[in-house]
């Protein structure tokens, strides 16, 4: 088949179609949440769906301000989110470079345990998890969650696959130099992984910004609670605004939107690279 005098399969047609509607059904939750954000409660649920109100309500976006402390739960969700990042992206970027350019003792026993705790469900350890915070005072406090987030082994086999696709000699180069182990790491190693550094803090941010369960669990105080517990304030025993709640979540939405936007040019390139060796 020939579309604008180019000669296309028409099994690339199909590949094309199938991902257009893929993309359509995966965008339309996204869209019913916007179009239910300009509405009233009773125009929520309508059926068939309105997806234009006739009469956008867009007090709802100053509402979800003064109802609840909305603004304070998006400074607590950020500062735990990038204090998780930062952390991540250092101890992360740090033990990945030990695991994939150092030579020591029961180094790859090391990796292999500690990559294994991956297929661990955190249900198996949130119990002594939280005991282990409570006895630290750290519960009620934002730095359970940041101490809880911060150092994962995806972040670890992340880098690390990255850093192998880097040729020793470049590491061996520096050291003939006079440069340490701290110099490569920070002056050659990180400028060189951008791409895997961006995929990561892709991850780390969007798991940190999302996370439920963990505030759930560590913050009861309100000015302490993130915006993913602080949208439980719009529910009621006997009623939710859902109008409200919509156009608090477009508002949650839009700095993972912001971060996922800024680093995409990083990210396929990043993911790639992570699997060339291993």
């Amino acid at each position: 088949m020939q579309i604008f005098g180019r000669k296309i399969k028409l099994s690339t047609i199909a590949l094309y179609a199938l991902i257009i509607v893929i993309t359509i059904i995966m965008l339309l939750p996204f869209a019913w949440m916007l179009s239910a954000s300009l509405k009233f409660n009773r125009e929520v649920f309508e059926f068939p769906i309105h997806w234009i109100p006739e009469n956008p309500r867009w007090e709802n976006y100053v509402q979800i301000w003064t109802k609840i402390p909305l603004g304070l739960f998006v400074f607590n969700t950020a500062k735990i989110t990038i204090m998780v990042t930062l952390l991540q992206l250092f101890t992360s970027s740090f033990a990945a470079y030990a695991f994939a350019k150092l030579k020591f003792p029961y180094r790859d026993v090391l990796f292999l345990g500690y990559i294994a705790t991956i297929a661990m469900p955190w249900q198996v350890y949130m119990v002594p998890q939280f005991i282990l915070m409570r006895e630290f005072g750290l519960y009620n406090t934002h730095w359970a969650l940041i101490a809880l987030q911060a150092f994962t082994a995806f972040g670890v086999f992340l880098m690390k696959q990255f850093y192998m696709s880097i040729p020793d000699e470049l590491c061996e180069a520096a050291r003939v130099d006079g440069m340490n182990e701290y110099q490569i790491w920070w002056k050659i190693m990180l400028p060189l992984s951008k791409p895997a550094l961006s995929t990561l803090t892709i991850f780390t941010f969007v798991f940190a910004w999302n996370d439920f369960l963990g505030p759930m669990i560590y913050l009861t105080k309100t000015d302490l609670k993130t915006i993913q517990i602080g949208l439980r304030m719009f529910i009621s025993q006997y009623s939710a605004e859902y109008g409200l709640i919509m156009a608090a979540s477009v508002v949650a939405i839009i700095p993972v939107l912001a971060v996922f936007l800024a680093l995409q040019r990083f990210f396929v390139e990043g993911v790639a690279n992570a699997g060339i060796k291993g």
